[in-house]
């Protein structure tokens, strides 16, 4: 009986599941809307702009006019590009609240008129919810329209009194609370989503794992029994130079069969989030007989084929073993873990011995088999800098091929 024709049983069919709400993009989607209607805010404010300026000195109303425009177009590039949507937003709402701080020192006649960056405060608390943790959002909210008040009581901020002094901030205050509640509710939802989501990919891709290391396993058996039990019966029986002869080409063949099935991982389409691969590297890592300085970047909800986050675990878990084996006891060692231009990185370094790469022996498996050939099989890349006295750097990457990889 041939290894080749071991029953195979077809993985279960994989299915791309996308969530019809995730925070991700309720993030994407409130960011790019307050992107817009600030500047939909900012023009209805232009009319009052225009004709407030004269009653504020000139410098004073370029400049903040200037840091208002700016920040909100960053604000909407900020959300269409989906980078630094936190800090653009963060941004308008200081820059506001700079503005409407300053806004007194700079009248020359006040007027009982609400200011022109009055239109712009829904904007401000909308982009502090979006920008800020809840509490601090909720911190802003009552803060901007508060002060607004106090400084409306002032003589140079109009002399209203308390009543009407109140009324622009008390509809503020109620309509940027409702902003503040709206983003609140759709993340927690998006957040309970992308949870259950993850959840149940988890549970999926460690069901199809199982099946395809069941089948893996049956192949095994099948090339032991037809290769490697063969061989030994050949080997026991043979008793002229020919036939030793003929036992030994067998055991090389057993070999290479055990070999490349050591290598052949099934492609059953299931994934495994970045995240959870770093929590195991980390995980195997401390439990290591030398302590190890672990650095994990911050990993999104991205996943990876399960078969390249089962070689990037052992790659990782076996250079971090080498490093204590043959680094020196007093090596100091670390490993970082990151997640950028598409790619999962993993580096082992530490400053022990090291070693000349090129002047491994073939024998010793541990760099050219575990690391290496592993990663490679998987569609990955490793890179081993080492030289005798300058310690050890092991750069692991997922996938080999794109922007940022190692030449």
């Amino acid at each position: 009986m041939d290894a080749s024709a071991a029953p195979r049983v077809a993985p279960p069919p994989t299915r791309q599941v996308r969530a019809p709400l995730s925070l991700a993009r309720v993030d994407a989607a409130v960011s790019r809307s307050a992107g817009a209607i600030g500047i939909v805010f900012f023009l209805q404010s232009a009319p009052v702009l225009i004709s407030q300026a004269g009653t504020t000195q000139p410098v004073w109303t370029a400049v903040v006019v200037s840091l208002l425009v700016l920040s909100l177009l960053g604000a909407l590039i900020a959300s269409l590009l989906k980078r630094h949507v936190q800090l653009a937003n963060v941004a308008f709402a200081g820059v506001f609240l700079i503005v409407m701080l300053s806004w007194p020192f700079a009248v020359e006649d006040p007027l009982p008129d609400s200011p022109w960056f009055y239109y712009l405060m829904t904007v401000a608390t909308g982009m502090a919810a979006i920008g800020l943790s809840v509490q601090s959002a909720t911190v802003y909210l009552f803060a901007v329209p508060t002060l607004y008040a106090v400084l409306r009581l002032t003589e140079r901020g109009g002399g209203l009194s308390p009543l009407k002094a109140s009324l622009d901030s008390v509809y503020a205050l109620m309509l940027g609370g409702a902003i503040l509640i709206l983003i609140t509710m759709l993340r927690s939802a998006s957040s309970h989503v992308d949870i259950a989501q993850a959840t149940a990919l988890d549970r999926y891709s460690v069901a199809v794992r199982q099946h395809a290391t069941e089948a893996e396993r049956v192949r095994v058996d099948a090339i032991v029994h037809d290769s490697v039990l063969t061989t030994l019966l050949t080997a026991a029986r043979a008793e002229t130079p020919e036939a030793k002869a003929f036992a030994a080409s067998q055991a090389a063949a057993a070999i290479a069969h055990l070999r490349e099935a050591a290598f052949v991982t099934p492609d059953d389409g299931s994934v495994v989030r970045i995240a959870l691969v770093a929590d195991g590297i980390r995980d195997a890592v401390k439990q290591l007989a030398a302590p190890f300085t672990v650095s994990v970047a911050r990993l999104g909800p991205r996943a990876i084929p399960s078969v390249a986050g089962e070689a990037i675990h052992a790659a990782a878990v076996q250079a971090a073993v080498n490093s204590v084996n043959h680094a020196g006891a007093d090596a100091q060692r670390s490993l970082q873990i990151t997640d950028r231009d598409g790619a999962l990185y993993v580096e082992v370094v530490d400053d022990g011995v090291g070693f000349d790469p090129t002047r491994v022996p073939r024998e010793r498996l541990g760099v050219r088999v575990s690391i290496v050939e592993r990663l490679a099989n998987a569609g990955g890349r490793a890179e081993i800098r080492s030289s005798p006295g300058a310690g050890t750097t092991i750069r692991l990457r997922w996938p080999a091929n794109g922007p940022g990889a190692a030449r």
